[in-house]
């Protein structure tokens, strides 16, 4: 469930191509999670688990188009996941290589 507490305090340089204040921390806590998790720093993670809480945050992570390797793998141990639940994983190990040596 999703805190009562007011927005979640991320630093802007994970918003940079967004107005921070234009986002709805509900309807868009897909795109927030992506962008904290992909350019987040310690902090941003700390204070997106506290407003979303662990079971949201590993309900709709899955979902993710893109997560670099070593944030998926990190999603794995801290949320009990494996790399197969993940949307990003198995659209990864479905891509062919460009080059065929």
């Amino acid at each position: 469930m999703v805190s009562a507490q007011k927005r979640p305090t991320i630093s802007p340089r994970v918003f940079w191509d967004t107005d921070v204040a234009d986002l709805d921390f509900e309807q868009d806590k897909l795109y927030v999670m992506d962008k904290v998790l992909n350019y987040g720093v310690w902090d941003d993670f700390v204070a997106m688990m506290k407003y979303y809480g662990k079971e949201v945050v590993a309900q709709e992570v899955i979902r993710l188009p893109y997560l670099k390797k070593d944030v998926l793998n990190f999603l794995c141990f801290y949320l009990g996941l494996k790399p197969a639940q993940f949307e990003c994983y198995t659209r990864r190990q479905s891509q062919e290589p460009h080059w065929n040596f």
